[in-house]
């Protein structure tokens, strides 16, 4: 599949430049173009979904669960801008197909996911590409992961209300996190966190997105900077 990747690259890099005046991105950085280059998508979605694999589009994973567009896995990647030594928390881990494009820019992986069907899946994809390093664990992801905090950045893959308390203070001073904040079928808009030295937060809205609900206690936290 190839063609079909190169192709999906170049609808990205357009989307990128055509949503520019959202994201202040016109480009992604060349190490997270080659590693959607290299993750092969077709190895991290349903049998019946593989044909549709380099379609830039969300695909269903099972559980009630999607596969984040492409276009959105990159942008969210870039976002966090990643360095080769960093230590990452992702939540939710679905497919396993964004946590493979973590492993390939930094140091750590760390991935969190509720659902325990969909964690041993992605547990066998990742293992069977070669991202055995990946730690992965089933839980409430709103909660991070406090026994490996802090983290230089941390994903998460699902809408939340508010961004959990627990996902900020696990963050290093200088960390990014990136998360899509907003109601399920309802208005929702991508987030960028960034935690100063001094402890202090800086939000900023980047892009309407539409993602499948965050689940778990955590996830009804109200959002204070609304």
């Amino acid at each position: 599949m190839t063609a079909e990747r190169t192709a999906l690259i170049a609808e990205i890099e357009a989307e990128a430049r055509e949503t520019a005046a959202w994201t202040g991105r016109d480009r992604f950085a060349p190490r997270v173009i080659a590693a959607l280059r290299k993750v092969r998508r077709e190895r991290f979605v349903p049998d019946r979904e593989v044909v549709r694999a380099y379609v830039n589009a969300p695909l269903p994973i099972g559980c009630g669960q999607t596969i984040s567009q492409p276009f959105i896995v990159a942008l969210m990647t870039d976002l966090l801008d990643l360095r080769p030594l960093d230590r990452v928390l992702e939540v939710g881990t679905g497919s396993g197909y964004q946590a493979a494009v973590l492993a390939e820019l930094a140091g750590e992986v760390f991935s969190t996911e509720v659902i325990p069907e969909l964690a041993e899946v992605a547990r066998h994809a990742l293992a069977r590409e070669g991202y055995g390093t990946v730690a992965l664990r089933v839980g409430d992801g709103g909660h991070g992961w406090p026994e490996q905090a802090p983290f230089d950045a941390i994903i998460v893959t699902a809408a939340a209300r508010g961004v959990p308390p627990a996902l900020v203070e696990q963050l290093r001073p200088g960390g990014r996190l990136v998360i899509p904040v907003g109601v399920p079928s309802g208005d929702q808009e991508l987030r960028v966190l960034r935690k100063s030295s001094d402890g202090r937060v800086a939000s900023r809205a980047v892009l309407p997105v539409a993602f499948v609900p965050l689940t778990g206690s955590s996830s009804n936290v109200h959002d204070q900077d609304r």
